[in-house]
């Protein structure tokens, strides 16, 4: 339907814009040049000819440019000389320059905007075209730099020459277009001249034969008068959307087009009138729909498609009065053999169901429906399929919005009524293809509100309940039992159970049935899926009985403690996690019993090792169940005593007992930090009888050998640190600065008194001399772990004596694992220290200590550690000591001794710590201060590498190495053209760690950067070969990842060595490395299709 203007309107140039096909050139549709314009190129269209405003050529200037001009001239200075000359070197010399510095002399006060349209006077009234638009462009210019400068009159008086100008020849208008948009950013425009702008432009400018940059600014001025001028705007009625409308038809350059869209959004969103002109406004802009545009190579605009596509989708999904042109486009697209169309069609639709309602989609939703079927049924792409779930939930949501009254349809319950006629019976097959697809697209019905999930589940829950019980093999139940899940995660989203409506409720009994039969069932994965429905039934209150609650629970202890298969096993401890919170008197009253009953138990007809996973099962499912504070009261004094009952024995595995205690106690201790009763409950509980049970072993030891002998062996006071850790990380600091008063004592002076069963055979001094108190020493790891933890607003008491003690110890102790805690202790008060004298004196005192240690003596590894936690520690919180003590480690990487520790240092200095050192524990650690250790000492390290001898250089290339692998990988990419040379030697060190550190980090970078790898190639491809023979497996596996991800170059580039490399790859395919072999199955078929048509 066309509609032509009333006559009396501005724009009587040509009739209203009828029904169009894409503008010419734009592009076709898919297929059968259908209306769908396709944005190409970033190519502007051909400008106006030369004769297009011949008529207009000899026309002089406006009286008022004479009247300026002779206004201006009473007022002429001495500068107007100076203007005069930059004028006429901007119009006839073609000296662009110039319109900078008349803006400058203009912005200064050396002279006024008249006085320049006086020195422009003879080229404004030049008949040369060109000399004319020289003028209009210099004035044009000054204005845009000066445009808040001008007062109301001269404003009035240059919008009127300037709507004048617009008659003039087309080589002027793109001057007079910049100098109206400079005007329509004026604050003090007055009434009216917006409008008259406007007019000007829509019945004097040809927009779309105007170059990109022209557009452009057309379009610039009409948003500049949008976003101040609304009121005015609107006056026009639907007078301003017809003038837009032409001046956007046929707009092709996607840089003007994204302003054009916002244009319409805005026209439609901010209630301008579109009157008659509401499908003219559609055509107009769906033209493009949809976007098919690929940016050209280097684009600088930055423009993608996605951009496109989301601005047109926002105009197209702005307002209900498109519906009835959008939903049959949106249909014919949804058939498109193209799937960017299908997905762009798809989400639209989901768009503008957020505006609709049930009298827009009444009309089309038979053949939305039939659409979004065939597509599910059909497709195989995801993505499809998931968008059209997406359609047809947004779809049944807008339905339900509706309102109904006695004498309208119920759209929704029709609508509801197809889904289920031609879904449902599909639900009967569960060996068949369609069983999925039907229950997907009812899922994505039901799930839209409280309504339609009644209205689905009426009809489908029974249905599925009767097939359970139909069908007797397990993998059809579990199909069916997952379906079930789907609706019974969907009431999730509605809360309570409705006693009046719910059909779930009604249905209770065979539902729980159904959930508990699968439990029970000999197939592991029925019995997963029957977990995860007990879990989703638990999850809905109201809906079990008090004995079906007990019912859930005993199961889920069966299944955790006795089922042989492990995933069971985890699956039911996870799901007694989620319940307890839910139901946290039952499963205190019922499952924690019964687990300690386990771990309590001794039974003689089981082996040992059936016993132990047995009660690892027990510790396990405790952990998991710790969630709700009155749980954690429950189990923590349970997973203490099973502590000190395994503390007595003396057994050969009591350590792993132990450590296995430790990792529950750990997890319990993750799951209160966000609790503050429960985090401060655990930490008063667990931590004291911790320390007292380390203790009291360290004491024993030289008496009683065996007794309690497990708490003191590495392993298990490495599981107790982020026990102790992670209850403390979380404290506030007021229960922090009450817990450190009482465990700081107890190291320094033997303070036992808040220790539970604190009657202990002799004193308590780690810090003192003796062989005797080597044991007691030892637990220092968990003083770094308490200590390391604390916010680093808690005051430690005693701390200058504390970082003394820690010294000392760190320099003196023989014990390797002693003297390292000391050290990291030492380092982690250090990072939080606040800077002053004081820390200046422990460091300088640090320093003393480990110059002579490093120098000579038995002691020079301890002194190599203390450097490296100290540096790493400084080099976290940017301190100045930090480059000395870096020097210092750089230094030492030339000591035929020390240097490979020192290399391996680098990679502490640079990995994250897992116990101290870290943001988890409050250290003070900056951003980006890998890049900064990069930049201060990789020149140091190549510089150093290249004047060493030949039996410390691997020393260098293995710092070298852990530094890149830790670095931010662009960071990497951009240094890496200086650095590939030193990676690629350091492939030929015969040290393994260098090698699978160089390779680690090679393998990122033959993807991000292959244009840079590529020119080594040949290098790349022997060495990589060569380590797939290593004697290390870590270094074969990741030579041949790295050989995988050589196929990422050009192909051009790999082809010469693709036969060398498939040979040599052969030889991995047999190793006796399962991993191993993995790797290189991946490999050479990625290299056997290299160069394949396709690829």
């Amino acid at each position: 339907m066309c509609v032509r203007p009333p006559p009396q309107r501005f724009c009587p140039l040509r009739p209203a814009v009828p029904r169009r096909s894409p503008p010419p050139g734009a592009g076709g549709g898919e297929e059968g040049g259908a209306p769908a314009a396709r944005v190409r190129a970033l190519s502007p269209p051909a400008a106006r000819g030369p004769g297009a405003c011949a008529r207009r050529e000899g026309r002089r200037p406006l009286p008022w440019a004479r009247g300026v001009m002779a206004a201006a001239g009473a007022g002429a200075g001495a500068g107007v000389a100076a203007l005069a000359a930059s004028v006429q070197d901007f119009v006839a010399g073609q000296q662009d320059g110039r319109a900078a510095e008349v803006a400058a002399g203009v912005k200064d006060g050396s002279w006024t905007v008249l006085q320049l349209v006086e020195a422009l006077g003879s080229c404004l009234e030049n008949t040369d075209p060109r000399t004319r638009g020289r003028g209009i462009q210099l004035l044009s210019q000054v204005l845009l730099q000066c445009y808040s400068l001008l007062q109301e009159k001269e404003v009035l008086h240059l919008v009127l020459f300037y709507e004048n100008r617009l008659q003039d020849h087309h080589l002027v208008i793109p001057s007079v277009l910049q100098g109206l948009r400079a005007l329509s950013m004026c604050e003090v425009l007055s009434q009216g001249l917006a409008v008259s702008v406007l007019k000007a432009i829509f019945q004097e400018v040809h927009v779309q034969s105007l170059l990109q940059l022209d557009r452009h600014t057309v379009y610039s001025i009409i948003t500049n008068f949008m976003g101040t001028r609304e009121e005015e705007l609107k006056g026009l009625g639907a007078d301003f959307t017809f003038g837009f409308i032409q001046v956007m038809d046929g707009e092709k350059d996607p840089r003007n087009l994204l302003v054009a869209f916002q244009i319409v959004h805005d026209l439609i969103t901010k209630n301008y009138a579109l009157g008659p002109f509401v499908e003219e406004l559609f055509e107009v802009t769906s033209c493009y729909f949809p976007i098919d545009f690929t940016p050209p190579p280097n684009d600088p605009h930055g423009i993608q498609r996605e951009d496109l596509i989301l601005s047109l989708r926002a105009v197209l999904a702005s307002t209900p009065q498109f519906a009835e042109f959008l939903l049959p486009l949106l249909i014919e697209k949804m058939d498109s053999d193209l799937q960017s169309a299908k997905l762009d069609s798809l989400q639209t639709l989901t768009a503008c169901c957020a505006i609709y309602g049930q009298k827009e989609l009444q009309e089309f939703l038979p053949s939305l429906w039939s659409s979004l079927r065939r597509e599910v049924f059909q497709t195989a792409s995801e993505k499809v399929e998931a968008e059209c779930l997406a359609a047809l939930h947004a779809l049944s949501a807008c339905l339900s919005r509706s309102v109904l009254s006695s004498d309208t349809e119920d759209l929704l319950d029709s609508f509801l009524s197809s889904i289920l006629q031609d879904c449902r019976h599909h639900l009967c097959e569960p060996d068949m293809k369609l069983v999925w697809p039907s229950a997907k697209l009812l899922q994505a019905a039901a799930g839209a509100s409280l309504r339609a999930y009644h209205r689905v589940t009426r009809s489908v829950l029974p249905l599925l309940l009767e097939q359970y019980t139909k069908h007797p093999q397990s993998s059809q139940r579990r199909t069916i039992l997952e379906m079930l899940l789907g609706f019974l995660e969907l009431q999730q989203k509605w809360g309570h159970v409705e006693e009046d409506e719910s059909t779930l409720l009604s249905l209770q009994a065979p539902v729980c049935s159904v959930v508990f039969s699968a439990l029970t069932d000999p197939s592991v994965q029925l019995q997963l899926v029957g977990i995860r429905a007990l879990t989703v039934l638990g999850s809905l209150q109201g809906f079990l009985s008090p004995s079906d609650l007990e019912l859930v629970v005993d199961h889920l202890i069966r299944l955790a403690l006795c089922e042989e298969d492990s995933q069971s096993s985890e699956a039911a401890m996870e799901a007694a996690g989620s319940l307890a919170p839910i139901y946290p008197k039952v499963f205190s009253g019922r499952m924690v019993p019964r687990l300690e009953e386990e771990l309590q138990s001794e039974r003689e007809e089981e082996s040992s090792r059936d016993h132990r996973s047995l009660r690892q099962r027990c510790l396990q499912a405790l952990a998991a169940l710790s969630i709700h504070t009155s749980i954690v009261r429950e189990t923590v004094p349970v997973l203490l005593q099973h502590l000190r009952k395994v503390q007595k024995g003396s057994e050969a595995g009591n350590a792993q007992d132990v450590v296995s205690v430790c990792q529950s106690l750990h997890r319990v201790a993750l799951q209160c930090q966000q609790d503050a009763e429960g985090c401060w409950y655990y930490h008063q509980t667990v931590v004291p009888c911790l320390l007292a049970m380390a203790v009291q072993a360290a004491m024993q030891e030289s008496t009683h050998p065996l007794l309690g002998k497990a708490l003191l062996e590495e392993e298990v006071l490495t599981a107790m640190v982020p026990v102790i850790s992670a209850a403390t990380t979380h404290l506030s600091p007021e229960l922090a600065a009450q817990s450190v008063s009482h465990v700081v004592p107890l190291f320094l002076d033997g303070e036992v008194s808040f220790l539970p069963q604190n009657s202990f055979p002799c004193s308590f001094q780690p810090f003192e001399d003796g062989e005797c108190l080597e044991a007691q020493r030892r637990l220092v790891v968990l003083l770094m772990a308490f200590v390391c933890s604390l916010p680093r607003n808690v005051a430690i008491p005693q701390q200058e004596r504390l970082l003394r003690e820690l010294l000392a110890l760190s320099c003196s102790c023989n014990c390797p694992f002693t003297a390292t805690t000391a050290a990291k202790c030492f380092a982690g008060l250090v990072n939080k220290h606040p800077a002053g004298q004081q820390l200046d004196e422990v460091l300088q005192l640090a320093v003393n200590r480990m110059e002579p240690g490093l120098a000579e003596g038995p002691r020079r590894t301890q002194a190599l550690t203390l450097l490296l936690w100290v540096t790493k520690a400084l080099v976290l919180r940017y301190h100045p000591l930090s480059s000395r003590l870096t020097d210092k480690l750089l230094g030492l990487l030339g000591d035929t001794e020390l240097g490979p520790a020192a290399a391996d240092g680098f990679s502490l200095l640079m990995a994250e710590s897992p116990d101290v050192l870290h943001k988890g524990c409050h250290a003070d650690v900056r951003i980006m201060f890998r890049q900064r250790f990069f930049t201060d000492n990789v020149p140091k390290l190549v510089q150093g590498f290249h004047g060493a001898g030949p039996d410390v250089k691997a020393n260098y290339l293995k710092g070298l190495s852990h530094v890149l692998n830790h670095l931010p990988k662009p960071v990497l990419v951009t240094e890496l053209p200086t650095l590939l040379s030193l990676l690629l030697e350091a492939l030929s060190c015969s040290d393994r760690v260098v090698q699978l550190s160089t390779l680690s980090c090679l393998q990122p970078l033959l993807l991000e950067a292959p244009q840079i790898m590529s020119l080594h190639v040949d290098t790349l491809v022997t060495k990589f070969l060569s380590l797939t023979s290593s004697p290390t497996m870590a270094v074969r596996i990741a030579a041949l990842r790295c050989a995988h991800a050589l196929t990422s170059l050009p192909t051009t580039v790999l082809l010469p060595y693709k036969a060398r490399v498939i040979r040599a790859l052969a030889k991995p395919l047999d190793d006796k490395k399962r991993l191993v072999r993995k790797e290189a199955v991946a490999a050479r078929g990625e290299w056997f299709l290299l160069g394949s048509p396709g690829r």
